[in-house]
């Protein structure tokens, strides 16, 4: 079990120089890009064509190219090249489907953007073989907001061509860590779009920052800062940016992680002795222990129904995951292949758990089906840690370690889809997907 330990601990800078500071900060830092290194064998072809811009000046967002990009990255769609378009309709008594015939186009994305209080872009799906329309759809938001209304329409056709929701407008988290040859690192919890762009550094810090998660509406974080004198869970609400130090206990405090209610946070705690799991009551503040074993509990994750936790333990002589449930008290071991199984995080369907597991000397990412209880090893590199699911369960983010450099990287759940997301500057590391955010 990797034990991190920490030297000269000391006091952050206050919260509001942090945000200048963070204002201040090259953009750049934390920027991450997109490296697709596989996809499926058979992509279907799709032309996504410069929506219409209705409105003085140029468009603030190109959209349909946040839509290519997006189902581009999904690693399921085969965007035809803007030069090869034969035509470039912008309503459908525009579409003329020989055009998109003639160089194999199997669906047509057309839309139109305008402007006025605020920004609306309407969208038509053509089934090229079939020779008709089988979607339209309108998105309205601020104008600062244009990438995103772009990813919502993304989401949208997704759907309509998988069947499965989208997950293209939602957030990430991570940590950024630029290196100081012979001082203190920099640590930057930075917020972006799911495919990186747009980052903001939430907190910027000469002392770790940890553990990053979401709480389940999507407009709360909690993480782990070693700010004060020894490291300490906070939640912070990303609107206001208000923060809240939730514990400041001797030891360990880690592994925040929130209930599917949002009104209780496990995490992990050795103020008692040797790290166990507890449950914080958000509104009270009261805790309650759930383990109480001398070997390491750690790592605490919530099944969707909220009536179980899965954690890691070495209770067993070796770190394997457990299930704890609320009502009972019962503890079950579920992993048992391979000598290494941590930092289990379950997809919304309660069936799929995705962990870093051992093989070889190698850390990889695997999914536990808990249904059948096959262990599928999905990535193929040698430190690969910190996996975090989309919340429509059909990818998954992990870091892991690229040409001498922490990245972050992504699979699908059934290996066939990879993608890299390296930062343009510094490692990053501890990546959390939001769940579906409100509008």
């Amino acid at each position: 079990m990797k034990r991190l330990v920490w030297d000269e601990l000391r006091q952050l800078r206050c919260l509001l120089l942090i945000v200048l500071l963070a204002l201040m900060t090259t953009g750049a830092r934390a920027e991450l890009v997109i490296e697709i290194t596989q996809g499926v064998d058979d992509p279907t072809a799709i032309a996504i064509v410069p929506f219409a811009w209705h409105g003085t000046g140029s468009a603030p967002e190109d959209i349909a190219g946040v839509v290519d990009s997006d189902l581009t990255r999904s690693g399921q769609f085969a965007p035809v090249n803007r030069n090869d378009m034969l035509g470039l309709p912008t309503t459908e008594k525009e579409v003329f489907y020989r055009d998109w015939r003639a160089i194999a186009s199997e669906y047509l994305l057309i839309g139109r953007v305008s402007v006025t209080d605020q920004m609306r872009i309407e969208y038509d799906l053509f089934d090229v073989l079939r020779q008709t329309k089988v979607y339209s759809g309108v998105e309205l938001g601020p104008v600062n907001e244009a990438r995103m209304l772009g990813h919502r329409v993304s989401d949208k056709i997704y759907q309509q061509l998988t069947g499965i929701r989208g997950a293209f407008a939602t957030r990430l988290l991570y940590i950024a860590v630029t290196r100081v040859p012979g001082g203190k690192d920099y640590f930057r919890l930075t917020l972006a779009d799911s495919d990186g762009a747009r980052p903001i550094v939430l907190l910027e810090s000469r002392e770790p920052v940890l553990a990053p998660t979401w709480s389940p509406d999507g407009r709360e974080i909690a993480y782990v800062s070693f700010e004060t004198s020894r490291p300490a869970i906070f939640r912070q609400n990303l609107q206001t940016g208000a923060r809240e130090q939730l514990t400041n206990f001797r030891g360990l405090n880690s592994s925040p992680s929130w209930s599917p209610d949002g009104k209780t946070m496990a995490m992990v705690l050795s103020k008692d002795g040797s790290p166990d799991i507890y449950l914080m009551n958000l509104a009270t503040k009261q805790l309650t222990r759930i383990t109480r074993h001398y070997a390491i509990d750690t790592e605490p994750s919530w099944m969707p129904d909220g009536k179980s936790l899965l954690f890691t333990s070495d209770r067993g002589g070796r770190p394997q995951i457990y299930r704890y449930t609320l009502a009972t008290g019962a503890t079950d071991r579920l992993t048992y292949e391979g000598s290494y199984n941590a930092r289990a995080r379950v997809a919304q369907d309660g069936r799929n758990v995705v962990m870093v597991h051992q093989q070889n000397g190698k850390f990889h990412i695997a999914l536990l089906d808990l249904v059948t209880n096959r262990l599928q090893i999905l990535t193929s590199t040698e430190l690969d840690e910190s996996p975090s699911i989309a919340p429509n369960g059909s990818m998954l983010l992990y870091a892991t370690k690229y040409a001498g450099r922490g990245i972050l990287a992504a699979v699908s759940v059934d290996g066939g889809v990879k993608f890299r997301l390296p930062a343009r500057d510094g490692d990053v590391r501890e990546p959390a997907w939001s769940p579906y955010m409100s509008r």
